[in-house]
């Protein structure tokens, strides 16, 4: 719960809410022990007085009655129905809305076309359809507003409960056994808890609207009894001569709807775990840059990209996640650089910093250049970073099922990305796209040119993601873990396809990955990350004949063998450090079995010998004691 509150409170918007909200209530609850007057008594000599007369704090109505008694009792009478109306809909539309959607068929159909039936008529007709029928009156005026609601809750939960349904966990519990009462109660109904209180919280204040509506019309309280609405139905015909008795009761409604408007969106924030980890906050165009940037050294005269002491975090809440810690890479024209390490070790974010494509919020670059064609592209300004993406330096994701337009045919797509690099025609543009398919040898390209991602198998997105990032004949493609999710067979296809595209553009190549067979398939040269930081680079031969860092050869000693022997396969002991406690010295220190006292004190530099660096004052294999 304090969790709760202090995600909730992180949004300034919703704790106004919250307090505005808090205080309205407060009022309402102690209305009672207030020395208040009669709100009923009449006295028409006092009839139209104005706000801070004598003994009449926002003056009186056409009766003589006090405005601030007949408010506050108001905003009682008015809050209660708002919430109860509120809560019986729930209830209701939400008990509808889970059976229809965890039964599915003949009885999802049966319910939801009642339900469609009711959402045909607009809200304020239904109900006042409801309440002619029923008559005048506050409670019917609450069983209307509470009626005509229902359909807005059964519509949402039964869309979350389908999906809901087919999870494994309630098949699980249909095998162990369980009934359908016991399975809705204990699996379904946990999980769409959250979005019925969210859901309630964004309709509260609609519903307190819609009463007051129903009494403004004279269909809601009766007089001499005060809500909200027939004070401002009493009023309407004063609002020019006495604008006053008018203001007062709207002006409460505006303050209570638009809190309980603020603090649902807070409670819908606070509630949704992608939205509390910033997963759908909206990402700038590109990485925030720390101001007080420091950055590095000028490239490699023999580099086409040169990264250069880059440093990338993570700033959430009171807490820095160092994803990136001060990493020196270059890569040359034609060349296949690897880059490996376990999930966490910060490829990934290496790559995306490149080309600025890390989301802010929450990461930030706070050190360090990229360096291409004598330009840092760190800082560079959008429009030249955007000119660059795509067309100078590609990328290759993960997974093209989630990068690709689900809406779109992929020769649609891939026309778009020839085109916003270039002034060519649509027909030129997919001519091109059909040759682009045809090089990375997917079969029929003129059919599957009008495919949508969903009709290709997992291998053809892939090819479909090798061919956008060969679409405007970039420089540097950057491959981010490509083949992870594909089978051997196609894993080899795809490595062959790209080492054939390599030699024949000349591309340079830089291949993030956690698997070594695939280096030792593609790479020219690798580079070992741990931590957030270079541990271990040099060729590729060389680092798998003879690695020299203890983490190197432990990640070598993973990898399975062919005709081997008998060689044991051996788990890394531990667990990566995270990454907002690095701990100090060398971060593998306490996973390595030649941990020393002195690799835990200072920074570990990384010593370079020839082509060879290795960040380790106890290598495997003995390197010159030369620094960078």
């Amino acid at each position: 719960m304090r969790a709760f509150f202090k995600l909730l409170f992180r949004n300034r918007l919703a704790a106004a809410g919250a307090v505005v909200m808090a205080l309205v209530v407060l009022l309402a609850l102690v209305t009672p022990l207030l020395p208040l007057m009669d709100p009923d008594i009449t006295n028409t000599a006092d009839r139209f007085m104005r706000p801070f007369s004598e003994g009449h704090l926002f003056g009186t109505d056409h009766l003589g009655r006090d405005l601030l008694s007949r408010l506050m009792w108001g905003t009682r009478l008015s809050l209660a129905v708002g919430f109860a109306a509120a809560i019986i809909a729930a209830i209701i539309g939400s008990a509808i809305g889970i059976i229809a959607g965890y039964f599915a068929g003949r009885t999802d159909n049966i319910i939801m076309r009642f339900v469609d039936m009711l959402m045909a008529f607009p809200y304020i007709l239904l109900a006042l359809a409801i309440v002619a029928a029923l008559g005048p009156g506050l409670m019917n005026a609450l069983i209307a507003v509470a009626a005509v609601n229902i359909p807005f809750f059964a519509r949402n939960i039964r869309g979350i409960t389908v999906g809901i349904a087919h999870q494994e966990f309630v098949d699980a519990a249909k095998l162990a056994g369980l009934g359908h009462t016991k399975i809705i109660l204990s699996e379904v109904l946990p999980n769409v808890v959250p979005v019925i209180v969210i859901a309630m919280s964004t309709t509260i204040g609609w519903m307190i609207l819609e009463t007051a509506g129903l009494s403004f019309l004279g269909l809601g309280s009766q007089p001499p009894q005060a809500d909200l609405g027939s004070m401002l139905g009493e009023a309407r015909s004063a609002l020019i001569t006495s604008p006053h008795t008018s203001i007062v009761p709207g002006f409460m409604i505006l303050v209570i709807v638009m809190a309980i408007n603020l603090l649902g969106d807070g409670v819908r924030d606070a509630l949704d775990p992608r939205l509390k980890s910033g997963a759908l906050s909206r990402p700038t165009a590109t990485t925030q840059i720390a101001s007080d940037r420091v950055a590095a050294a000028s490239a490699n005269d023999n580099a086409i990209l040169s990264i250069n002491n880059l440093q990338t975090q993570f700033h959430i809440k009171d807490r820095i996640y160092k994803a990136v810690g001060g990493v020196d890479l270059d890569v040359k024209p034609g060349e296949c650089l690897g880059i490996i390490g376990e999930s966490g070790s910060g490829k990934s974010v290496t790559a995306l910093s490149v080309m600025g494509l890390v989301a802010s919020p929450p990461g930030i670059i706070t050190g360090g250049s990229v360096i291409y064609e004598g330009e840092d592209l760190i800082g560079a300004p959008y429009e030249k970073l955007r000119s660059y993406r795509g067309n100078r330096i590609a990328y290759i994701f993960q997974d093209p099922l989630a990068t690709l337009h689900p809406l779109y045919k992929v020769g649609d797509q891939l026309a778009e990305a020839i085109r916003c690099h270039h002034h060519v025609s649509k027909t030129a543009a997919r001519a091109k796209a059909v040759d682009l398919l045809k090089s990375v040898r997917i079969p029929n390209p003129e059919d599957r040119a009008e495919s949508y991602p969903h009709e290709l198998s997992g291998g053809m997105r892939q090819r479909i993601g090798i061919a956008m990032a060969l679409a405007n004949d970039p420089d540097i493609i950057i491959a981010d873990e490509p083949t992870t999710a594909l089978d051997v067979t196609v894993q080899a296809q795809i490595l062959a396809l790209l080492n054939d595209l390599r030699r024949e553009h000349g591309l340079a190549i830089i291949f993030i990955t956690h698997d070594f067979g695939v280096v030792a398939q593609l790479c020219d040269r690798v580079a070992v990350m741990y931590a957030g930081r270079i541990v271990e680079t040099g060729e590729t031969d060389t680092i798998l004949a003879d690695p020299a860092h203890p983490y190197t050869k432990r990640l070598i000693a993973c990898v399975p063998e062919l005709g081997g022997g008998r060689r044991q396969l051996a788990a890394i002991p531990g667990l990566p450090p995270v990454v907002d406690k690095l701990p100090d010295g060398c971060a593998f220190a306490e996973r390595c079995e030649k941990c020393r006292t002195e690799c835990t004190v200072g920074d570990i530099p990384l010593r370079i010998s020839g082509s060879r660096a290795v960040r380790c004052l106890y290598p495997e294999t003995e390197l010159a004691r030369e620094t960078a």
